[in-house]
């Protein structure tokens, strides 16, 4: 997706609703200072544009029983584009995987996983992941403690 210019106000708009994505639309305008209307047209043109692309409610993984995050460095054998989509494909499927990134290094990705616990981590491991095609190694590293959360990225509101 290409760079969309956006100007101050565009910016300020999307500082704020990423990080109060509640706020009404009445007091998003009033924080960006404009009126409600244009402010609403703003962030539909941002939503039309791919820069918003959703929102979603931040949930608390321990309130619904998923006490250990788990970073996987997976290696594949085969790293051809058809086996990496393939790969991608199926770590869709599953849903304690959180998210799947293609990096480059020693590792082809590394996946991060919830579990509610660390033999429930092992059999979502030996029934999915190491059994997986074209998987070769996996590198597993349990999170310890979380220093910093901070979804999004940063908006430069000047």
């Amino acid at each position: 997706m290409p760079k969309v210019k956006l100007d101050r106000i565009d910016r300020k708009i999307l500082n704020d609703l990423q990080e109060h994505g509640r706020m009404t639309n009445v007091e998003l305008a009033e924080r960006a200072g404009i009126s409600a209307p244009p402010c609403l047209r703003r962030v539909r043109a941002l939503e039309e544009a791919g820069v918003i692309r959703g929102y979603h409610a931040e949930i608390d993984a321990q309130s619904l029983g998923y006490g250990i995050t788990v970073f996987a460095q997976v290696g594949l054998d085969n790293q051809a584009e058809a086996d990496l989509k393939r790969f991608e494909d199926q770590v869709r499927e599953w849903p304690l995987v959180r998210e799947c990134y293609l990096v480059s290094g020693e590792a082809d990705y590394i996946l991060k996983i919830v579990a509610e616990d660390w033999d429930s981590y092992q059999k979502f491991l030996t029934t999915h992941l190491t059994t997986a095609p074209n998987v070769s190694h996996i590198k597993s590293a349990l999170g310890v403690r979380v220093a910093k959360h901070k979804p999004g990225v940063p908006v430069d509101t000047e």
